[in-house]
């Protein structure tokens, strides 16, 4: 019995001891009251600036969100001042494509007659080809002429001579 009664006391003391340092090791832990004051002021303080923060935060949003309302508000505009200029761009576009159809549609009457205008030219220049021989040949033709004319006229003079030659001759 003694011996299980000096077991049961050892392992006693020894528990004892064990909570003696676990009790030793959460007082170390502890901190003094001054230090907690400091502490729970300073948490105060934290705290304090954590809310003032949070007002600013909550403060700059604001901002942030009533920049972003006008930043859409002028990005509508401008989208709206860009639709309208696409808008006109395109009217514009659509008016010079008709005037440009319009023109297409010009020149092209405007080749037409000129591809009729070439063709009465081919035959002008083929009639004026055939007048150019008509016209050398009438011109060849008035020089054989001129050169029998000619020869008449010689011929005639050379006949008034001699029948002038005969005439006084006959007379007398």
């Amino acid at each position: 019995q003694v011996l299980e009664v000096k077991a049961s006391l050892s392992l006693a003391q020894t528990r004892h001891a064990l909570q003696l340092q676990q009790a030793k090791a959460q007082m170390n832990n502890m901190v003094p009251k001054k230090q907690f004051e400091q502490l729970q002021t300073s948490l105060r303080e934290e705290q304090c600036k954590a809310q003032q923060l949070q007002e600013n935060l909550h403060w700059q949003a604001e901002q942030a969100c009533r920049q972003l309302v006008r930043t859409q508000e002028e990005h509508e505009r401008l989208l709206q001042a860009a639709v309208e200029q696409a808008e006109g761009l395109e009217h514009n576009l659509r008016s010079a494509e008709a005037v440009l159809a319009e023109k297409a549609a010009q020149l092209k009457d405007t080749q037409a007659q000129l591809s009729r205008n070439k063709l009465l030219i081919e035959d002008l220049h083929e009639e004026n080809r055939g007048f150019a021989m008509a016209l050398q040949a009438a011109v060849l033709k008035q020089k054989s002429t001129e050169e029998k004319n000619q020869l008449l006229e010689e011929q005639a003079s050379a006949l008034k001579q001699l029948i002038g030659k005969i005439t006084p001759a006959s007379l007398s």
